[in-house]
C-alpha cells in the first residue's frame, strides 16, 4: 500500500472539521434560548398579577404564569432536540412547500393584527377592535372577503364583550367614541 501524501493528509484532516463547524453552526440554539427568554419574560410579568380574583379562583396571572412555565418547558425541549442533532428542515404543509421563501405581506399583515389590540382598544372598544384584528388575521390567511371577515370579527368581539360584561368583567364601554 502507499502512503498518502502529506496534501492529502492534509485535506482528509481539515474535511472532519469544516463538517462538525458547518453541523455546528446549522443548529438553532438560538431559537431554544429565545423561547426560554419569551418564557421567562411571561413569568416575570405574571409575578406582578394576582394568580387569584375576588370574585373567581381564578386571576389573571395564572394563565399568564401558565403561559409562561409552558414556553419553558417548550425551549428546554427544542434544546434537548437541538442537541441530540435533530434537523430543522422546511416541511411542505398543507397548501405551501417548504421550500418556497416567506410570504412577507401575510406575515406582516398578522404582525400588524397582534398590534390593533394594543393602538385601538380603549379608542374603539372591544368589538371594533376584534373586528379589525379579526380582518387582518383572515387576510393574512388568504381571506379576499373583507366585509364578511369584519361582520364575522365585529360578532365575535360583541358576543366576547357580553359574556365578559355576564360575567361582571368590566371591559370598558361597547363603543368608547360614542359614550
Amino acid at each position: 500500500m502507499t502512503e498518502p501524501s502529506s496534501s492529502q493528509a492534509t485535506a482528509e484532516s481539515r474535511q472532519p472539521e469544516s463538517i462538525q463547524t458547518n453541523s455546528a453552526q446549522a443548529r438553532p440554539w438560538w431559537l431554544g434560548i429565545a423561547v426560554i427568554l419569551m418564557g421567562a419574560v411571561c413569568l416575570y410579568a405574571s409575578s406582578s398579577l394576582p394568580a387569584t380574583a375576588q370574585y373567581a379562583a381564578i386571576g389573571p396571572g395564572l394563565f399568564v404564569t401558565i403561559a409562561g412555565i409552558g414556553l419553558v418547558v417548550l425551549g428546554v425541549l427544542l434544546l434537548i432536540q437541538i442537541a441530540r442533532g435533530e434537523k430543522f428542515e422546511p416541511q411542505d404543509t398543507e397548501n405551501a412547500l417548504g421550500n418556497q421563501p416567506m410570504d412577507k405581506r401575510a406575515f406582516f399583515t398578522a404582525l400588524a393584527a397582534t398590534m390593533v389590540p394594543a393602538l385601538t382598544m380603549e379608542i374603539l372598544g372591544l368589538p371594533l377592535t376584534a373586528m379589525l384584528s379579526f380582518m387582518l388575521v383572515a387576510r393574512a390567511f388568504g381571506s379576499k372577503r373583507t366585509v364578511l371577515d369584519l361582520i364575522i370579527g365585529f360578532v365575535v368581539g360583541s358576543f366576547s364583550w357580553y359574556l365578559f360584561s355576564i360575567l361582571g368583567l368590566q371591559l370598558g364601554d361597547f363603543f368608547p367614541l360614542i359614550s
